[in-house]
């Protein structure tokens, strides 16, 4: 029964100091970026944590060459700074964003690694600053397409398990998703639904998977039999909203059991012969 708490407790030893934070590569894949960073308000000194990583080892990639600048609508904020070298690979960089509300472009300029020079590879980040009205206006047509395929039409958690959107377990969920789900009323409804929910909690465990191997390797044992199972759909024919329901129904109670049910017979079973 410890050990069961402590698998409970876990996540919240392992939750970020930060209460927000956001990772994505350079454009030529060398390096992973994270920002974290509290709630951010106009005209207040922001301290902004960078970690460069490694994306092969996942861990903070030392002696990194950078340069960074803020701007938002074409106005600079910050910066550009000199090229700047960071020896521990992680810094805090206090920005104070005085133009208002609204989104915020953060820029990386990479142009060495180990003392090393590379071609100079980029990022960019949009940072929100005050009240969430202050973000872009969606049309509806974005938003339905936002609404039915994710944020980026890909699969958050899948890609940082698996170390990439061109892993072939990302692209099966994503075939799947297209190619079957996406055919009927029924996939699309659900799909909208599922989509809300899963990218409130999304970004968190996916930055976790990357802080943390043991959460990745615990995230693989959890997706490998749901892909598994979800593969089935390759293999029928759905040509009505019924058969998508019935198989859709099944596939989620399948790994209502695998996932759920099986876990809880072998803690009660456990708990049952220490009693004994």
């Amino acid at each position: 029964m410890k050990f069961f708490l402590a698998v409970l407790l876990l996540p919240l030893l392992i939750i970020p100091a930060f209460a927000e934070s956001q990772t994505a590569s350079t454009d030529k894949g060398t390096l992973d970026v994270k920002l974290s960073h509290d709630e951010i308000e106009p005209n207040t000194l922001t301290k902004i944590n960078i970690d460069f990583i490694n994306p092969q080892t996942q861990k903070i990639q030392e002696h990194v060459d950078y340069t960074i600048s803020v701007s938002k609508n074409g106005d600079t904020v910050f910066g550009p700074i000199p090229l700047t070298h960071t020896s521990p690979g992680s810094v805090k960089i206090p920005i104070e964003f005085n133009l208002g509300d609204g989104i915020y472009s953060m820029n990386f300029e990479v142009e060495g690694i180990l003392f090393q020079p590379i071609p100079r590879e980029t990022v960019s980040f949009d940072i929100v600053v005050g009240e969430a009205h202050a973000q872009p206006v969606t049309t509806p047509e974005e938003k339905e397409d936002q609404d039915v395929y994710g944020e980026n039409g890909g699969c958050l958690i899948a890609t940082a398990t698996f170390g990439s959107e061109m892993a072939p377990q990302v692209q099966q969920l994503r075939e799947i998703r297209d190619n079957t789900i996406l055919k009927t009323g029924s996939g699309i409804a659900f799909m909208t639904t599922f989509n809300q929910f899963y990218y409130s909690f999304s970004p968190t465990i996916a930055d976790l998977e990357r802080e943390q191997p043991i959460v990745k390797e615990i995230m693989k044992m959890a997706l490998t039999p749901m892909i598994s199972s979800l593969s089935i759909l390759n293999y029928v024919d759905i040509n009505s909203e019924q058969e998508m329901i019935g198989y859709g129904t099944s596939i989620i109670l399948l790994n209502l059991g695998m996932h759920i049910g099986i876990p809880i017979f072998g803690i009660l079973k456990l708990y049952q012969t220490k009693r004994n």
